[in-house]
């Protein structure tokens, strides 16, 4: 059975940092793609960061490059998301999910939809 499970949400004020994690199981980890997704209230979910199987291949979001870092430990079937200067946009709930597909095309990857396993999902608050 696949788990995703996050961590290392929580309630911080504008301008601090967390950092994410998301351990895998029941999956060959370092096969799969793995993306952070967020969702604020009413809205849809949308990527954040996207680390290719290998790592080789990273993407983000224009609203939090240069101020998030995607990450994972292959030995430790566990992806990071660290996220600094943080935002009030940037609250929502944080989840993790994992990619077999293995494209290289943004249009998929970003989507949601490309994702087969996700996890239950972290919330983030970032108070002003």
């Amino acid at each position: 059975q696949v788990q995703l499970v996050e961590s290392g949400g929580g309630l911080v004020q504008a301008g601090g940092s967390l950092r994410l994690s998301c351990a895998a199981s029941g999956l060959t980890f370092g096969s799969y793609g793995m993306g952070w997704f967020r969702q604020a209230p009413g809205a849809e979910r949308e990527i954040v960061a996207r680390i290719s199987w290998s790592g080789g291949n990273i993407y983000y979001a224009e609203s939090v490059k240069g101020r998030s870092t995607i990450s994972r430990d292959n030995g430790k079937n566990t992806v990071y998301l660290q996220m600094n200067s943080l935002k009030p946009e940037d609250t929502g709930v944080y989840y993790c999910a994992a990619d077999v597909s293995r494209t290289t095309a943004r249009y998929e990857y970003t989507n949601p939809r490309a994702y087969e396993y996700w996890g239950q999902g972290t919330q983030v608050t970032v108070s002003s």
